[in-house]
């Protein structure tokens, strides 16, 4: 599934073309996606300009001229096509047959979500009502904002008897960190995985030495992965431990070897050397 990095990098991408720009057409090819669209979700957007396209977390966030905001998530493996020149014959069966959403904006640009899987999500929210969102509104703090630091870090694990790898992955704790972002940050930080969480932090829920060093290698490695990230597929050389099942440490002078092993039905890569 899109992590931050990956979710920053389709912003970045969709911005030019849809920030300043009218939806002139919604074309809607099915009922909904991981669940219904909004009641009459294509009517609402159709003439409405999109004000600014931010991210918040794993989500998309299209503010409006309505006031509305269109909210988008990806889910696992839906992805946006731009296309420019629409005298171009679609790319093939196996793609045409993906595309769910399309919106026709005014700056030229035909932006296209597919999404094989369709656990992707688009919601309509109406203004003021973002915060009371059941996805968006319940996030935590943004990692790469000023306000996530070790202390904040501490404040959610504090007296947590879950793993801290479980805890980085609610998204309550931190917004926008999964299941590869937060291996390689505890694998930076020199932390275990299995480590209980409420272990970062006094029993007051101040930060110990180790939430600050945390709260920064998560910033650090989701800073990487955008300046790296292409979007499209994740290849193991790019990354500390994830996917590296049985391969060397990356830890200057570590000696040991990464392992797998699952925590809350998902893949935990670490190194037991190094991390503790």
């Amino acid at each position: 599934m899109p992590e931050l990095p990956e979710v920053e990098t389709v912003r970045r991408r969709l911005g030019p073309v849809m920030e300043g720009a009218r939806f002139e057409r919604v074309i809607l090819r099915r009922k909904g996606l991981r669940r219904p669209f909004a009641r009459n979700f294509a009517g609402r957007l159709t003439s409405q300009t999109v004000c600014a396209l931010e991210r918040r977390g794993k989500y998309l966030l299209a503010g409006l001229s309505s006031g509305e905001t269109l909210v988008m998530h990806l889910g696992m493996s839906g992805s946006f096509r731009i296309d420019l020149d629409t005298s171009q014959t679609p790319r093939g069966d196996d793609d045409v047959r993906h595309d769910h959403v399309v919106f026709r904006m005014s700056s030229g640009a035909v932006v296209t979500y597919n999404d094989p899987r369709r656990f992707g999500v688009m919601d309509l929210v109406a203004r003021g009502k973002l915060a009371q969102h059941p996805a968006v509104g319940a996030l935590g703090p943004e990692p790469l904002e000023p306000a996530f630091d070790g202390a904040a870090l501490a404040r959610a694990c504090a007296g947590r008897r879950i793993s801290l790898k479980v805890a980085l992955l609610d998204q309550r704790v931190v917004a926008g960190l999964g299941n590869i972002y937060a291996s390689e940050a505890l694998h930076l930080a020199g932390l275990s995985p299995r480590r209980r969480a409420s272990t970062i932090a006094t029993p007051a829920g101040l930060p110990k030495p180790d939430a600050h060093r945390l709260a920064e290698a998560i910033k650090q490695v989701l800073r990487e992965a955008i300046a790296r990230a292409s979007g499209r597929r994740y290849r193991s050389s790019r990354f500390r431990v994830y996917d590296r099942n049985g391969e060397r440490c990356r830890t200057r002078r570590c000696k040991g070897t990464i392992r797998r092993f699952s925590q809350a039905g998902r893949s935990t890569f670490y190194c037991p050397d190094c991390q503790h």
